[in-house]
């Protein structure tokens, strides 16, 4: 058996090499080719087995990830500080101040829409207390119910936060974010109300975003390994983390895309770079021990499907095939009678 050999190749468009194309490079169309005909093709090239790997190196931004706005729902106040671009803010410290108040940030996904106190109950009592013990603070049970052993220890967290020990937890007091966060911009400056938008932030993870041509999605898989190349020239490891459901129309000439997000384990492997565009590999399953020929050898037939013309003996037959992976220059087939070795007819 001859030895199986790796391509590790780019798609570069082959993929969409439709019935048209390969009429028009003389490979087909028409009525097919008879079984058995005498006329040989102008050249062959020979069946092989390999092992085929789809890339494709595709354009992508490396940040910090979405961004998003930080308002003021306070509805009264100055602000009087806030953090710099690039800050990191993490659970119980301030991304600005109020009347030269700190406003403390809490982990959640459900804003402060309410005043909390004794007697309060629901989601965003859970969602308060389990930080108000994550900062250290005890004496109360962490449930769904705000009681007077919960005000009790908000007090001791307002004294020391330098605030009126009210032990209540009132709309625009605290910023609630998923989790710590980096300052982007900021949008108002000590001396405005603090009211609207305050500032922006992301999260604190660089990651890869990728606006990926829907037509190489499938080499986009949650969990696939992936490289990037930096703008410096050096390359690390990444993978896929995240696949958008809903593709995006392109307009004009840009192509419809859909969100692919790409996060790197070793940050420190990303240097010092913020913001910038990088180049993405993707790579699909590899295809191992599979047929291939060369991507001319394909025909294509009236009912649509491909075939290929094994030449045998100087006589010529037509042998319906599937396609598989389409590299650069080769394509996987099977077909019944394919075998390693054979003569397949190509253009010259």
């Amino acid at each position: 058996m001859s030895r199986v050999r790796v391509a590790v190749l780019s798609v570069a468009g082959v993929v969409l090499v439709g019935v048209a194309g390969l009429a028009a490079a003389g490979l087909g169309g028409g009525g097919g080719t008879p079984a058995g005909r005498s006329s040989l093709p102008p050249a062959t090239a020979r069946i092989e087995r390999t092992t085929l790997v789809e890339t494709q190196k595709v354009d992508g931004t490396l940040g910090y990830g979405t961004t998003h706005t930080l308002t003021g729902a306070g509805g009264h106040g100055v602000l009087t500080w806030l953090a710099a671009p690039g800050s990191v803010v993490s659970r119980g410290r301030s991304a600005y101040r109020v009347d030269d108040h700190p406003v403390p940030l809490l982990y959640g996904s459900l804003p402060l829409y309410r005043t909390l106190a004794d007697g309060t109950k629901g989601r965003d009592v859970l969602q308060f207390e389990r930080n108000l013990q994550a900062l250290g603070y005890t004496g109360f049970t962490v449930d769904k119910t705000y009681t007077a052993a919960t005000a009790a220890a908000v007090k001791r967290w307002q004294d020391d936060l330098g605030l009126n020990q009210t032990g209540r937890v009132a709309p625009g007091s605290v910023l609630i974010a998923p989790g710590e966060i980096r300052v982007a911009e900021r949008k108002a400056q000590a001396g405005d109300p603090a009211t609207g938008p305050v500032l922006t932030y992301t999260g604190t993870t660089r990651q890869v975003d990728v606006d990926l041509d829907v037509q190489y999605q499938r080499l986009a898989k949650k969990g696939a390994k992936v490289s990037i190349e930096l703008p410096g020239g050096g390359t690390v490891k990444g993978r896929v983390t995240k696949v958008g459901k809903v593709a995006k129309a392109g307009q004009g000439d840009h192509p419809t895309t859909v969100a692919v997000t790409v996060t790197v384990d070793d940050q420190g492997s990303l240097g010092s770079y913020d913001k910038a565009p990088v180049a993405v590999h993707l790579t699909s399953e590899r295809h191992a021990n599979v047929l291939a020929v060369p991507v001319e050898a394909l025909l294509a037939q009236p009912d649509g499907g491909y075939g290929v013309q094994v030449v045998d003996g100087g006589r010529v037959r037509t042998v319906p095939v599937e396609t598989g992976a389409f590299t650069e220059g080769k394509v996987e087939i099977s077909g019944t009678g394919l075998s390693e070795g054979m003569s397949v007819g190509v253009p010259k």
